[in-house]
């Protein structure tokens, strides 16, 4: 892997293969009456976030605390940054204070990849989201719920989601999430179909590796995994569909939406679910979605992340199998 975690991307097949097989080990860390690594012990990670956050920031926390290592939690809000203090002296701050890895979350696309290649900081960055840009901890945490539910726990060691169907519907111009799993889900060999209201795409699309449609039906009987987007109403201002009633009938998923979908396919969801809006309370509380596994897949992912940058784990092969050395006396 690389220094730093700046956009999906950025990562080889090889690279998010090593992730999704590495997050397998760390979830069976979860199963153990002792949920802890000594794998990071002695180094202090800083969850920087200019964003507000719930579901990210304390799962990046729990994969932190789980590897023992020191955190530090920073919120913008009644920091420095609310009085004007600029992301380099942020930076320089934490650089003072010796941290080995930023977690950051920042409004802005790009200031991870500012931070990271600034010189201001000597030490490992994560993207935890940056503005409309990218979100690469979401996209391999959405593949790693993929692969255990479509090719399985154990056999999906070592195998990618080549000929798997995704779709994703809904806000993809403002969607971080649908731009990270799309570049992704091409890396690892899936055809991905966006669907949306032509207003609510990107100029540019046609250059992304996917397919786009306007109609959810057309793509629901041929789809592996249906992911719904929050339609992202803070970041917007202009009107960008009629009603909130229209946009949920043609693109909302519901019962009889997800009764098109294979028997086998599963309904996703990156939080914060809208009920009624992109989903109703019958798919969301059916056992096809996985909104749920996604969250506890997130510690792992990001624990897997972590680990092999700051853990300086040596693999004999690209292909070889992980395994996580532990002391059993560690508490």
């Amino acid at each position: 892997m690389q220094r730093h975690l700046i956009s999906a991307a950025d990562l080889t097949r090889d690279d998010a293969i090593r992730i999704l097989d590495t997050a397998e080990e760390m979830a069976r860390v979860a199963d153990r009456p002792i949920k802890k690594l000594p794998t990071l012990r002695g180094r202090t990670i800083v969850n920087l976030f200019f964003e507000d956050s719930t579901r990210t920031r304390i799962s990046f926390e729990a994969a932190e605390k789980r590897l023992s290592a020191d955190v530090i939690n920073f919120s913008a809000k009644g920091s420095s940054v609310s009085k004007g203090e600029s992301l380099k002296d942020t930076a320089q701050t934490l650089e003072a204070m010796g941290v080995d890895a930023v977690v950051i979350r920042h409004g802005a696309s790009g200031a991870p990849y500012r931070l990271a290649n600034s010189g201001w900081i000597d030490a490992a960055v994560v993207n935890a989201g940056d503005g409309t840009h990218q979100h690469p901890t979401q996209a391999l945490l959405d593949a790693f719920t993929m692969r255990r539910r479509l090719v399985g726990r154990d056999t999906g060691l070592g195998q990618d989601l080549g000929g798997r169907h995704i779709t994703i519907v809904g806000d993809i111009l403002h969607s971080r999430v649908a731009r990270s799993n799309v570049d992704l889900l091409h890396t690892l060999g899936a055809e991905v179909t966006l669907v949306a209201p032509p207003t609510l795409l990107p100029v540019g699309i046609e250059s992304w590796p996917c397919e786009i449609s306007y109609d959810l039906d057309a793509t629901l009987p041929k789809s592996d995994a249906v992911m719904m987007l929050r339609v992202q109403s803070e970041r917007m201002n202009a009107a960008f569909f009629p009603t909130e009633r229209e946009y949920s009938r043609r693109y909302g998923l519901d019962g009889e939406r997800m009764a098109r979908m294979p028997e086998h396919a599963i309904v996703m969801h990156p939080g914060p679910m809208v009920r009624g809006m992109e989903i109703t309370a019958e798919v969301a509380d059916s056992g096809r979605c996985t909104a749920i596994e996604q969250v506890a897949n997130g510690v792992s992912i990001r624990m897997a992340v972590l680990y092999l940058l700051l853990g300086g784990a040596v693999f004999e092969s690209k292909n070889a199998p992980v395994t996580l050395q532990t002391r059993t006396e560690e508490k």
